[in-house]
């Protein structure tokens, strides 16, 4: 049986590794071996944030509705208990959204939220 060697394939494995690695820095995009090592790395940050984005969405959500109920003088945690009181069902993204895009619709709801917690 004829020896076989390892050059296209072992070509094509660094290339896709090397394309993946394409905008890295130094090294990290020209060595094959430091670019496996990176993109293990990577791979595991992207993993990490991916779930990490869900909580950094939901701290600025509540925050710009802190913002929008500190506005019209009541505090986030009164406003989002009026609201739960008063049995309005609307997520934080949905309020954060209307506390920038409609503040009337907003002030309506604080208002709302004011009368029940009264």
């Amino acid at each position: 049986m004829p020896r076989a060697k390892t050059g296209n394939v072992r070509r094509a494995r660094h290339q896709k590794v090397l394309k993946r690695a394409k905008g890295y820095w130094g090294l990290r995009s020209k060595s094959v071996r430091i670019a496996t090592q990176t993109l293990l790395n990577a791979s595991d940050y992207e993993y990490r944030d991916r779930r990490d984005k869900k909580n950094d969405f939901r701290r600025l959500w509540i925050s710009r509705i802190n913002a929008a109920t500190r506005q019209q003088g009541l505090s986030y945690s009164r406003f989002m208990h009026g609201l739960r009181q008063a049995g309005v069902e609307v997520d934080r993204k949905m309020l954060a959204d209307l506390a920038v895009r409609e503040p009337e619709a907003f002030k309506r709801l604080v208002e709302v939220a004011r009368g029940v917690a009264a």
